[in-house]
């Protein structure tokens, strides 16, 4: 899905700097855009300041200073529900499906706000083809399913609203990682089906892998940006932030 922003950016945070009460500041300048049709994921130490990015582009936290831009417009300082109506969809840390609820009131919850029955309809059925596992278990349970099943359930739930950016934070928390590999996966599904992703993930490698473009965060502030893979193959970088170098192939043998 192209953007109408003259910058080409979906979702713009410029110059932001944002905290908590009077607490310090926890962003301090920092700058991320999101380009249609991509994966950008944000990576770095715990107290970077990863989530708080996402709760400030979601208008749960207000920015001291700085802009939000969703296609070139300015809508700082707007809550979640206008947010959402700007296209901006938030899936939080951790589960948050109903789990007394089955599958399909989970997720025909994302579409609360549509008063026409046939356009909910018709993005039902959109999910529902999006995420197999989803129209699967259409009529179960949401408690009954996996931590990685529920995953899906919220992705299909914030996609109901045809966003145009989503924000993920920390989606493969408690996963196994042939769940994590499911979930990933399924957030490829995403960008493929026309919505950017603003990725928040503490398996930097996994989301690097995944990823367009990579922004690394210390201190809050973006440290480094660039392509996703470039960064991912920057030895510094691994020993700084990524869990260690990249893996070496092996050496040949000596003759």
């Amino acid at each position: 899905m192209a953007s109408d922003s003259p910058s080409g950016f979906l979702l713009e945070l410029d110059d932001i700097q944002a905290g908590y009460g009077r607490a310090a500041l926890v962003l301090r300048g920092l700058t991320v855009q999101v380009p249609a049709g991509s994966i950008v994921c944000l990576v770095g130490p715990n107290g970077a300041g990863k989530s708080t990015v996402l709760k400030v582009a979601s208008g749960l936290l207000a920015p001291r200073s700085g802009r939000v831009l969703v296609d070139g417009k300015d809508v700082t300082g707007r809550g979640p529900q206008r947010m959402l109506a700007a296209g901006v969809a938030h899936v939080l840390q951790g589960h948050s499906v109903f789990r007394e609820m089955t599958v399909a009131e989970n997720v025909l919850l994302g579409g609360y706000t549509i008063k026409d029955k046939a356009a909910v309809a018709e993005r039902a059925d959109f999910v529902r083809d999006l995420f197999p596992l989803v129209a699967e278990r259409w009529t179960s349970l949401a408690g009954l399913l996996s931590g990685g099943q529920q995953k899906q359930v919220e992705f299909a739930r914030s996609l109901m609203v045809r966003p145009r950016v989503v924000l993920l934070d920390e989606p493969s928390m408690g996963l196994d990682p042939k769940t994590t590999g499911v979930v990933f996966e399924q957030i490829v599904r995403m960008r493929e089906a026309g919505t950017a992703v603003l990725l928040v993930e503490q398996n930097a490698r996994r989301a690097l892998e995944t990823a367009d473009i990579g922004c690394v965060l210390d201190l809050g502030r973006v440290h480094v940006s660039g392509p996703a893979r470039e960064l991912l193959a920057d030895p510094q970088l691994g020993e700084l932030y990524l869990g260690g170098r990249p893996a070496q192939p092996p050496a040949a043998p000596k003759r």
